[in-house]
C-alpha cells in the first residue's frame, strides 16, 4: 500500500519539500539525542559554536555598535540572553556578560556542549543514511545551497550585517 501522503508530496514546489526534508531531521535528531532541546535551543547552540569564530566575532562587533543606536537593543539584548541562559542552565554553554571585546555578552561552548553538538553531527548524518541521501544527492544539495546561498548573503551584506 502506498504511503498515504505520496500524492500530496509528488505535488508539492521545492520550497514545501525542503521544509518537509528539514523537519524529518529535526524530527529524527531530537527524538534520539540525549539530552532534550527544543528545535530553537539547537539552532542558537550551533550559533554559539559559530560566533566562536574569529572572523564572526568581528562582525558581530560592529552588529552590536550599529544596532545599539537603536532604541529596541535592550530589549533585544534581554530576549537574547534569556536564550542564551537556558542553555547554560542546561550546562552547554558559558556566558560572559563582562567580555573586554566590545560586545555586549560573550557565549562559549562548556565540554558538555561540544558532546551534545557532536552527538547532533552524528545524528544527522545517521539520519542521512536512514532516508537515503547519497553522494550524488549531497554533490546536488551543496550546489543548490550554494546557489541559495548568495541570495541570503546579498540581503545580508545590504543590510550591514544587522539582522
Amino acid at each position: 500500500m502506498a504511503h498515504p501522503h505520496k500524492n500530496a508530496i509528488a505535488n508539492m514546489p521545492a520550497s514545501a519539500l525542503i521544509g518537509v526534508i528539514e523537519e524529518s531531521k529535526m524530527t529524527y535528531v531530537r527524538e534520539n539525542l540525549s539530552i532534550f532541546l527544543h528545535e530553537s535551543q539547537i539552532k542558537l547552540l550551533k550559533q554559539v559554536k559559530k560566533h566562536e569564530k574569529p572572523h564572526h566575532k568581528r562582525i558581530r562587533v560592529k552588529q552590536f555598535e550599529k544596532a545599539k543606536k537603536d532604541d529596541l537593543f535592550n530589549l533585544h539584548l534581554g530576549l537574547y540572553l534569556k536564550k542564551y541562559e537556558k542553555l547554560a542552565k542546561l550546562g552547554l554553554i558559558e556566558i560572559d556578560k563582562e567580555p573586554n571585546n566590545g560586545l555586549e555578552y560573550e557565549c562559549s561552548l562548556t565540554s558538555k556542549g561540544i558532546e551534545v553538538l557532536d552527538e547532533l553531527s552524528n545524528l544527522e548524518r545517521e539520519w542521512e543514511n536512514v532516508v537515503g541521501i547519497d553522494d550524488e544527492i549531497k554533490e546536488t544539495l551543496r550546489e543548490l545551497a550554494l546557489n541559495s546561498f548568495e541570495i541570503s548573503y546579498k540581503h545580508k551584506k545590504k543590510q550591514g550585517f544587522i539582522f
